[in-house]
């Protein structure tokens, strides 16, 4: 991904919420059979990383990036946002 649409991203992730939260159980199947299925549905996702989660951000998003085969858009604090185009039909695909 280059830089442009990395920033493009970023730029569209500011106006959505979270809508994954990882807690001190950490990154389970559970949470990222829900992140895989935002991914599908709606291309950009936020998530939140809870304050007695065992890792930061910016380790779980390295993690969720590659057992989704999604891309890394970014980090801040304790939120990290997750971009994979989808192939689903019928959805409005995020244009660069």
């Amino acid at each position: 991904m280059k830089s442009k649409q990395r920033a493009n991203l970023r730029s569209l992730a500011t106006n959505i919420d979270a809508t994954t939260i990882i807690g001190k159980e950490g990154l389970t199947e559970t949470v990222l059979a829900q992140i895989d299925q935002q991914l599908n549905y709606r291309e950009l996702v936020k998530i939140s990383v809870l304050e007695g989660a065992e890792l930061s951000a910016k380790e779980y998003l390295q993690i969720a990036s590659e057992k989704l085969k999604a891309e890394q858009v970014c980090s801040i604090g304790r939120k990290f946002v997750l971009y994979r185009f989808s192939t689903k039909k019928g959805i409005k695909h995020i244009e660069f």
